[in-house]
């Protein structure tokens, strides 16, 4: 099985020492996604911006790979305040329009740059 690493140069870069997503064979698996504005290099304000944002990275990194929404099997949400769930869900809902991914979503005590919302996912070409 082939592995290669595929950036997207209209995401946002990495927060850490990782890549923005690994395709294994017609696999690509795409790392933690937050709502930092790749224009400015800053996190929007609100979890509404911030799920927006970071649903848009993501559509970014999966264009790079040459899918995209609908190519997501797998999907998992984090935020800081479960109270939130309602408000993304909306967001969230505007990307997934048929056939929406499997998907959990978490309350996490703090998320990297102390985000409120964060996305990862999985797709299949």
């Amino acid at each position: 099985m082939s592995k290669k690493i595929v950036n997207s140069p209209d995401a946002p870069p990495a927060v850490g020492p990782y890549s923005h997503s690994v395709l294994a064979g017609n696999m690509q698996f795409i790392s933690g996604q937050l709502g930092i504005d790749p224009a400015t290099g800053q996190l929007k304000e609100t979890v509404e911006e911030q799920a927006e944002q970071a649903l848009i990275n993501l559509g970014s990194i999966l264009k790079a790979a040459g899918m995209d929404y609908s190519n997501v099997v797998k999907a998992t949400v984090y935020l800081h305040e479960m109270s939130d769930f309602p408000s993304v869900n909306k967001i969230y809902e505007k990307y997934f329009l048929e056939n929406p991914p499997a998907r959990a979503c978490v309350a996490v005590k703090t998320l990297p740059l102390n985000a409120l919302y964060e996305v990862d996912a999985i797709a299949v070409k």
